[in-house]
């Protein structure tokens, strides 16, 4: 026979099973302020905007000069190499749009030795040329070690050379090309 429920002792359970430790919660440190040597500072102080003029005259002064910057000596073929490598490496990326444009045609080195100008067809191209034509005037200024570099572009719109539809416009554009047709068709005695 089991003893019954009622019959069975219960036995408390010990005091320090029951009690539950508090956790405890870990800060992480302080973060320690700098110790340049100079006093801190309120942001709202006159001293504060003292303390910020003095340190944008030193990173002024601590900055390279332009006139400082390499200005070598570069020739419009060193410069096309450089111009291609660029647009293939645009075009590998993925912007095929601006690699068309540097592509369309040479650009022409000025006479002053560090002016590249670009003709362009149309006011749309020459704007987003412009638009993305930093990093190309970085890269440039780079691997020709010329800080100088200026890149001009302009518009140039001819006009669009008619394209030929009936016999005899044809015939007309092929001797334009060739004069020789002509001869041969005066030779075998042929129509237009």
């Amino acid at each position: 026979m089991q003893p019954s429920f009622e019959q069975e002792k219960i036995k408390p359970l010990p005091v320090n099973e029951l009690e539950v430790e508090a956790p405890k919660i870990i800060l992480p440190p302080k973060p320690q302020p700098k110790d340049d040597g100079t006093p801190k500072v309120s942001a709202f102080s006159l001293s504060s905007i003292k303390r910020k003029k003095e340190i944008e005259q030193n990173q002024k002064a601590s900055s390279l000069k332009h006139d400082e910057l390499p200005k070598e000596a570069f020739n419009e073929t060193d410069m096309l190499l450089q111009w291609n490598k660029f647009a293939q490496r645009m075009s590998d990326n993925g912007q095929k749009i601006f690699a068309t444009y540097m592509q369309m045609n040479d650009p022409v080195l000025a006479k002053d030795g560090f002016t590249i100008k670009l003709e362009l067809p149309n006011e749309g191209s020459k704007v987003d040329f412009d638009n993305n034509k930093l990093e190309l005037l970085g890269y440039l200024r780079g691997k020709l070690h010329n800080h100088d570099i200026v890149i001009e572009t302009h518009v140039n719109e001819q006009v669009a050379i008619r394209h030929a539809f009936t016999p005899e416009e044809k015939y007309e554009k092929l001797k334009t090309l060739n004069p020789a047709v002509e001869i041969l068709r005066k030779m075998f005695d042929l129509d237009i």
